[in-house]
């Protein structure tokens, strides 16, 4: 089993590693948003900020944003921005049912202006913007997306002779402007090919003349600019990073460990329990692979976002219960840990509107890698320990509903697990916060200044201390560690997720984003409300 894994592996790995015939497109070097990035990149990100998805009607990004700038015309009637805001649809007198929209529709609604104008207000103002605003901005900046490619004016391919800001193919000149219409004219005859289902030779021809096109227009861009023209290894590798998606395969791996674990914990198979760590290994394995690639990628350490945090918060959960498994040998703690690693890998995965996958260059205050990779990476890595402590809550309850006294050694073992996460997490957020005080004071000129994010991780910290110091002063036995252990998560959830997303307040400004305010408030009431049926069922 080991080996065909292996194989397999090996396998996905091969095939994402070598481009086909007419895929030369998607290696082209184009400078966006601060970094040279493949057009792959590229072309999916802005269709993601238009119509939210990679693919529209089961097309590639890479086509549909070329088609864009070639023939804009051709998409006036298409639906393809998505906009999910009931109060803006409201106020554009659009179907609340719908979810996408043509240009017609939104932009050359007589409501439009009208709603631009209470956009610019409220931004002059330099108020916090609700949902209905944000949602306004993304609006807008969807439309600015559109017309700046439809333009010619956003897709910079070709360096510039001195300087840094890459030629647009509307500066294009002379032979660029030749090269360009060769490539132009590859990708019309490709496309046709294509939709006309052509017979597989006329397919793979035009494929090569795509590829060859795309290769002359390489060397003119080159020899604009050598020296700015050498990014090959890492476009390379973004396009491999990009089709072979290692951390969905580490969920998938992790799922299957879980699967192993549960049957080995629940129906006494202990033989399974090599393959359960067989696939959490190849997970892990993977798992690591994607965070080196990244770093790689962009020069630092990957924890500058909140999807970026989720990954390596999900990659110490499984560390820290491999760990204490292999001390404790509970088994349910490995199950916990693939399980938690598990869930959060595929809501990073899943809401790329919330959880922002895409590579990003540093916000000028954090350019200081040495502290941005102690502080933040040390304060991230203890709310892995406290995730695992409140994975072992919840599993913890479910025994305590299931009956407390014919389950008593594995509550006993679970409070005893979440009490040794809670130690850990202490051990780390303790040092982070210190750390950060003096990043702090290396970035804004002072120690501490009761910013949110400050304050919040304080209360974290102190929330957790006093769970500890309750176990060993004897208040906490093991249903008020279970439930402390799921409770206190939601001080993590508040300094982690709430500062950033919810108050959107404080100096911490280039972690803010928006979206998920009510999924993860319904996660937090259901747990809450976990813990009291749980406490009412134990007292029955």
């Amino acid at each position: 089993m080991q080996v065909i894994l292996i194989l397999l592996i090996s396998l996905l790995v091969y095939k994402g590693a070598f481009a086909a015939s007419g895929d030369a497109l998607s290696y082209l070097p184009v400078q966006d948003a601060g970094r040279i990035k493949p057009y792959d990149s590229f072309s999916k990100e802005m269709l993601e900020i238009v119509y939210g998805k990679s693919t529209f009607e089961g097309r590639g990004a890479s086509e549909i944003i070329f088609t864009w700038m070639l023939s804009p015309t051709a998409w006036q009637g298409k639906k393809i921005f998505e906009v999910r805001n009931h109060e803006v649809l409201k106020a554009l007198g659009l179907p609340a049912d719908q979810r996408y929209f043509s240009g017609e529709e939104l932009f050359a609604n007589e409501r439009f202006p009208m709603v631009q104008q209470e956009l610019q207000a409220k931004r002059e103002s330099k108020e916090k913007l609700t949902p209905y605003f944000q949602a306004l901005q993304r609006l807008e900046n969807q439309l600015i997306v559109f017309r700046e490619i439809a333009g010619g004016n956003m897709l910079r391919l070709i360096p510039p002779k001195e300087g840094e800001t890459w030629l647009s193919v509307a500066e294009f000149q002379g032979n660029q402007q030749e090269a360009f219409a060769n490539l132009t004219k590859s990708f019309i005859d490709r496309i046709g090919a294509v939709a006309q289902n052509a017979p597989a030779d006329q397919l793979e021809q035009t494929a090569k003349a795509l590829d060859e096109s795309v290769l002359k227009f390489r060397e003119v861009a080159k020899s604009n600019n050598p020296e700015a023209y050498s990014h090959d290894s890492k476009v390379n590798l973004e396009v491999f990073y990009n089709h072979f998606h290692p951390f969905r395969w580490a969920y998938i791996l992790y799922m299957l460990a879980s699967v192993m674990v549960l049957m080995v914990w629940t129906m006494n198979k202990p033989g399974l329990m090599k393959l359960g760590w067989t696939f959490a290994s190849l997970g892990f394995v993977l798992h690591t692979f994607g965070f080196i690639v990244r770093m790689y990628l962009m020069d630092r350490a990957p924890v500058t976002n909140m999807y970026e945090t989720v990954v390596w918060m999900s990659w110490g959960a499984v560390v820290f219960a491999a760990i204490l498994e292999i001390i404790y040998k509970y088994r349910f703690i490995f199950f916990a840990g693939t399980l938690g690693a598990m869930v959060a890998l595929i809501i990073a995965d899943s809401a790329p509107a919330v959880l922002d996958p895409t590579l990003q260059p540093l916000e000028a205050v954090l350019r200081s890698n040495y502290w941005l990779t102690v502080h933040v990476m040390t304060i991230t890595i203890s709310y892995a320990a406290f995730f695992l402590a409140f994975v072992l809550g919840d599993i913890g309850l479910i025994y305590y509903i299931k009956g407390e006294e014919k389950n008593h050694e594995k509550i006993k073992a679970i409070a005893n697990s979440v009490y040794r996460a809670m130690q850990i997490g202490v051990a780390f957020l303790a040092p982070g916060i210190i750390l950060g005080g003096i990043w702090a004071d290396y970035s804004w000129g002072r120690f501490w200044g009761w910013d949110p994010k400050e304050t919040w991780a304080l209360i974290a910290l102190l929330g957790y201390l006093a769970v500890l110091h309750g176990r060993l002063g004897g208040w906490f036995r093991n249903f008020g560690m279970i439930a402390a252990g799921v409770v206190t998560f939601s001080l993590v959830i508040m300094a982690w997720y709430g500062v950033n997303f919810v108050l959107g307040a404080g100096l911490h400004s280039y972690g803010f984003g928006a979206g998920g305010v009510e999924y993860v408030a319904a996660f937090v009431v259901a747990h809450f409300l976990l813990v009291i049926y749980a406490s009412l069922v134990r007292k029955k």
